[in-house]
């Protein structure tokens, strides 16, 4: 009881608010990260940012803007505090480095190790900043998702993941705003073209109206871009001549679309067109095809490029073969490029299409030399719905793609409450109960645990304090919807019954250990009966360790780290014993402990359980029926209680019962219950009156 007492002094000493902490990047750190020959200037007055130098031609020109993203964006991690990247943006805003420079996220920490978190971030370099970043499924860049705008996730870190994504791209967007110029405004813009008011129009129409548009390329521009080049040479045919000729179109708008495609193939575009994509149209009709003999359906042109805002769009082929289009519309090669909704492509904007003329010369070591031509293409704003409509946070994703798991979990908890509440339906008939409580111990372990990765961890709990006392954020929570639906419920059970339907229901190492139990009787080890006085002392070291776990949080101890490690639920549900040999050997220890000592780790060890049983004292109910001769003379309950949870006499233990419901089904079968039994063989009936529990 001292113990406990103190923990909750100290809980309480260290709830006051420290002041957050910033990026701690210098010019000593960052010229080991940029070596010369590139150089690192000024840092900017205002900013907390570093221009990194490149000299070209005589003069130093911005290689890229480097800054902490802590410093911008400290969105707290699953340990409580933000994860700080160093983040390299070069000046088009695509990614020019992504390093970490430090992390708490518990399942890299002497989990699956920091390599593939480092790795992880390596995917950044050369993506936009310009588009939405999502995080995807492992190898989802290798399965189809667009490799321009995913990068691939990590196996049973999923949350943290998704966390270090929107820390990178806030600080990156927020550097963006203020020295680029842009900040990917049109990401999560939606725009879409106006319902078809039904006019009909022909391709001259559209041609008037500037909503078909010709570009060409003459010779004579064509001569005069190369002319100073290695590569200059003259163009057969007149100057005036079409060196390329194309013709382009945005689709989506319906009065452009069925005029150049008809009405059946303007249709199935939309349908395949995702929610938010949009297709521009090409032809090419000159004597230069800029798609090339050797273009592939469904690929990305090589020489023809979208743009707004003088950012390059990602535009890809949809292999849509020519056939039923306009009559009148110019005859040759197309291409109807598909413009994904993450690209922040914003149609009722001005854009440009513009095509790469390439000139080689050599055969062996050719030098090749380019020159891009561009015209403009606006559409009337009336032509749009457009909604300036903000993304949705990023923690709203593992919301919407975990909805299945969440519905599942939300529907086996609806089950257990009734199961667990009514004392005379379920629990008292011992067959039927026994059966509902190993199947669902099953789902826990397998479900909750191994699959939906939903085990609940001190992690958290330290999380909180980190989060009380450096960051004042608790956004880390939301990034892990199973196990937020989950702390939901525990703590709301606690106020009912206290700490037991965590630890006996809903825990996946609670329900190995009983599983594994099983095998004491076939392996004929006998249970060992731990002295009454060692017992006591023993159920303090729970208490101890949370205590110290939680002031080490507070104190911004990395040694709160190293004492969550004594949880064995990482290495044995999150990492599926996939771990280096000491924290198996120790989840493995602990495992065979329960053979001898039944769940050992959670009534003498687990911080967590320790921390439940503290708030479990709020609980409102003494739920667990006793009768007056309970204790005295009969101590059946007392000794089929296998976590000892009864005292002699008769007094029910709360903070230490795990609700197997054992006692409850005992008490509640006149074929069990002792007093029952004796009433029986009297001609009396007695029923259970609920006592003073402490």
């Amino acid at each position: 009881m001292t113990l406990r007492r103190l923990l909750v002094a100290v809980l309480a000493l260290f709830c006051a608010a420290l002041p957050a902490a910033a990026g701690t990047l210098d010019r000593a750190q960052l010229e080991k990260h940029f070596p010369a020959p590139l150089v690192v200037g000024e840092r900017d007055e205002t900013l907390p940012v570093w221009p990194i130098l490149k000299q070209e031609a005589g003069s130093y020109e911005v290689f890229a803007y480097a800054f902490a993203s802590v410093d911008f964006a400290p969105i707290p991690g699953f340990g409580g505090t933000p994860p700080n990247l160093l983040v390299a943006l070069a000046p088009d805003g695509s990614f020019r480095d992504v390093k970490v420079l430090s992390h708490h996220e518990p399942v890299f920490l002497e989990g699956l190790g920091s390599e593939p978190l480092f790795a992880f971030v390596e995917q950044y370099v050369g993506l936009s900043a310009r588009r939405a970043i999502r995080v995807g499924r492992p190898n989802a860049r290798g399965s189809g998702a667009p490799p321009q705008t995913t990068v691939d996730g990590i196996s049973m870190a999923t949350a943290s993941t998704r966390v270090i994504n929107e820390s990178i791209l806030a600080a990156a967007l927020a550097v963006a705003r203020a020295k680029l110029g842009f900040g990917a405004a049109n990401v999560g813009l939606r725009v879409e073209a106006q319902p078809d008011a039904g006019e009909h129009l022909t391709v001259a129409d559209l041609l008037a109206r500037g909503w078909l548009r010709r570009f060409t390329v003459t010779n004579g521009q064509v001569e005069a871009a190369f002319r100073d080049t290695a590569v200059a040479e003259s163009v057969d045919g007149p100057a005036e001549a079409p060196f390329t000729d194309l013709t382009f179109a945005y689709l989506n708008v319906p009065a452009i679309g069925r005029t150049l495609l008809g009405p059946e193939r303007y249709a199935a575009l939309m349908r395949e067109l995702g929610p938010g994509d949009h297709a521009v149209m090409v032809v090419s009709h000159g004597p230069e095809n800029p798609l090339g003999e050797d273009f592939v359906l469904g690929s990305i042109p090589d020489r023809l490029a979208v743009a707004q805002g003088g950012l390059a769009v990602n535009a890809r082929d949809m292999a849509i073969e020519r056939r039923g289009a306009a009559a009148d519309l110019p005859e040759g090669p197309w291409t109807v490029l598909r413009i994904t909704g993450a690209a922040g492509f914003d149609p009722s904007s001005p854009w440009t299409l513009s095509q790469r003329i390439v000139r080689e010369r050599g055969q062996i070591l050719s030098e090749k030399i380019s020159r891009e031509f561009s015209a403009e293409y606006a559409l009337p704003a009336d032509l749009f719905v457009r909604e300036a409509a903000e993304a949705g946070p990023s923690w709203a994703d593992p919301w919407r793609a975990r909805g299945p798991e969440l519905g599942l979990i939300a529907l086996a908890l609806a089950g257990l409450v009734p199961a667990l509440a009514r004392q005379r339906g379920l629990v008292a008939d011992r067959r039927r109960f026994g059966i509902f409580r190993l199947a669902f111990l099953a789902f826990t372990l397998g479900f909750v645990g191994w699959y939906a990765q939903a085990q609940l961890s001190i992690v958290t709990l330290v999380g909180l304090v980190r989060a009380a006392t450096v960051t004042h954020d608790l956004t880390f929570l939301l990034y892990d919807p199973p196990s937020l639906l989950l702390w939901a419920f525990v703590i709301a059970s606690l106020v009912v019954w206290g700490r037991g339907t965590f630890c006996g229901w809903l825990c996946p190492f609670g329900a190995l250990q009983e599983f594994l139990a099983f095998l004491a009787k076939p392996l004929r080890i006998r249970p060992i009966a731990v002295p009454p006085r060692l017992d006591r002392a023993l159920r303090q070291v729970k208490y101890a360790l949370l205590a110290g776990i939680l002031v080490a949080a507070a104190a911004g101890s990395p040694l709160a780290d190293s004492l969550s490690e004594a949880e064995p639920f990482k290495t044995a549900i999150t990492l599926y014993f996939v771990r280096s040999w000491p924290f198996v050997a120790y989840a493995l220890g602990l495992l065979v402990l329960n053979l001898f000592v039944y769940k050992g780790f959670c009534r003498y060890l687990c911080p967590l359980g320790a921390s439940l049983a503290v708030l479990g004292r709020l609980r409102l109910l003494d739920w667990i029926p006793r009768r007056s001769e309970c204790g005295s003379p009969c101590q059946l309950c007392k000794v089929r209680c296998r976590y000892g949870a009864i005292h002699p006499n008769g007094r029910i233990d709360y903070p230490e019962c795990f609700q197997c419901m054992d006692c409850v089904t005992i008490i509640h079968d006149p074929g069990q219950c002792v007093p029952q039994v004796v009433a029986r063989r009297r001609g009396r009936r007695i029923a259970p009156q609920p006592v003073a529990a402490e």
